[in-house]
C-alpha cells in the first residue's frame, strides 16, 4: 500500500539503535526541545502520539503515532530549521546522540532501512504540501479533518478540532469555526466537545 509506514525497517533499527539509548517518558502536554540538549540527537518514539512544530512561525507540520523516528539522518546535515516535539499522548522512548546513530548505521549496514523510514517521512511531508499549499481556506480545513479522521479514537478524543486545524494550517480561528458550523449544521460531520468523533461525508467545495 503506497506510504504505509515502513513498520519492519523500524524495528530493524529500533533492534540496533536501542542498547545505545537513554530511556525517556513523557507525559501528554510536554514539549521536548532538541535544540536545548548539547548535542544532536535521535529520538525513537515506541508508544504515545508526537506533533512535529516549526518554531519560527508555530506551525504544526503533523501528527505522527509510534513507532517514530525523528533526527535520523540529522548526524550527516544538521537541519537550518528549528522544531519542537509536542507530546500529544503520554509516550516513551529513548535518544542517542545523532554521532552514534550513523556509527550503529554503519557498523550493522542498516542504509536500507533508514533510507525506507526517510523516504516515507518524505512522502508524508510531501502529502501535506499538497494538501495546504497553494489551495483554498475549505480544501485546508477538508484536508485536515480527513487526515484526523484516520487517527485512533484515543488520539482524537484528546485533540480538540478547531486548535488543530489552526496549528496545522494557521487559518484564523474565526474562518475555521464557521466552516465546522456550517458542516456542522449539514450533518458532515460530528463533533463532541470540541473533538472529532466521525465525519460522514466532505463537500469538495464550500
Amino acid at each position: 500500500m503506497i506510504n504505509t509506514q515502513p513498520v519492519d525497517e523500524f524495528y530493524r533499527l529500533n533492534h540496533r539503535l536501542m542498547p545505545s539509548g537513554t530511556p525517556f517518558e513523557f507525559t501528554q502536554g510536554s514539549v521536548i526541545v532538541p535544540e536545548e540538549s548539547n548535542e544532536l540527537r535521535t529520538y525513537v518514539f515506541l508508544e504515545g502520539a508526537i506533533s512535529l512544530e516549526r518554531q519560527t512561525n508555530r506551525l504544526l507540520l503533523g501528527v505522527v503515532a509510534s513507532p517514530a523516528i525523528f533526527g535520523l539522518a540529522i548526524g550527516v546535515m544538521p537541519t537550518q530549521e528549528q522544531y519542537h516535539l509536542n507530546v500529544e499522548t503520554s509516550c516513551r522512548g529513548y535518544y542517542l546522540p545523532a554521532c552514534t546513530t550513523l556509527q550503529l548505521l554503519d557498523k550493522h549496514q542498516l542504509w536500507r532501512e533508514a533510507f525506507y523510514w526517510m523516504t516515507w517521512q518524505n512522502r508524508m511531508l510531501e502529502a501535506r504540501d499538497q494538501q495546504l499549499i497553494g489551495t483554498s481556506s475549505y480544501a485546508q480545513i477538508r484536508a485536515t479533518l480527513l487526515s484526523m479522521a484516520k487517527w485512533d479514537d484515543t488520539l482524537r478524543a484528546r485533540i480538540g478540532v478547531m486548535n488543530y486545524i489552526q496549528r496545522r494550517t494557521l487559518i484564523s480561528r474565526s474562518v475555521i469555526a464557521e466552516v465546522l458550523a456550517a458542516l456542522r449544521q449539514g450533518n458532515y460531520i460530528r463533533m463532541e466537545k470540541g473533538k472529532l468523533v466521525c465525519i460522514n461525508r466532505l463537500p469538495l467545495d464550500y
